[in-house]
């Protein structure tokens, strides 16, 4: 009797209405352990081939419940690929946060380095009223009430800063 049920599960016709009563259901289980249809399908199309493959040693009546593993089982194997690369990705990408050239990366060094030292340069009251309006984000108007001077005084402070600053960082 085992002979006949494994020539079942061979025979073309059989396997393939096997298949089409099988292959939604098997899909939308897959899709609701992936949430992707595409992995979904891919990972049930890839249990089909493997009954396939080894249909001489699965009986029929066995069929779904060995379609169903092979699908769980390379499903599991799936998620389990995809941790590994998240996790790889989360330890990797602190060594190269952007995709800019060593040179480019020395470069905006060398310049942020250069407008320290420009801005160090600075008298003090240019320095202060800048520092205000750039690092701060205040207005002309709250640095001129701060500094108790008129928002014109603070205006030539500010435009004075900057050409001191083009000047020492040759822009």
């Amino acid at each position: 009797m085992p002979a006949k049920n494994q020539s079942d599960t061979c025979d073309e016709i059989i396997f393939s209405s096997f298949f089409k009563s099988h292959i939604v259901a098997l899909r939308n289980f897959l899709f609701y352990k992936f949430g992707n249809v595409d992995q979904a399908e891919d990972v049930a199309q890839e249990a089909f081939v493997k009954l396939w493959q080894n249909c001489a040693s699965v009986p029929l009546e066995k069929a779904k419940s060995y379609v169903y593993t092979v699908a769980n089982n390379n499903s599991l194997n799936e998620i389990a690929h995809q941790k590994v690369i998240l996790k790889y990705e989360k330890n990797f990408t602190g060594l190269d946060k952007t995709n800019e050239s060593p040179e480019y990366i020395l470069e905006e060094k060398q310049f942020q380095t250069k407008l320290l030292n420009a801005i160090e340069n600075l008298n003090e009251k240019q320095r202060e009223a800048f520092l205000m309006h750039r690092i701060d984000g205040k207005k002309y108007s709250e640095i001129a009430v701060d500094l108790n001077i008129s928002v014109k005084a603070v205006e030539k402070r500010i435009h004075l800063a900057l050409l001191s600053l083009r000047k020492e960082i040759d822009l």
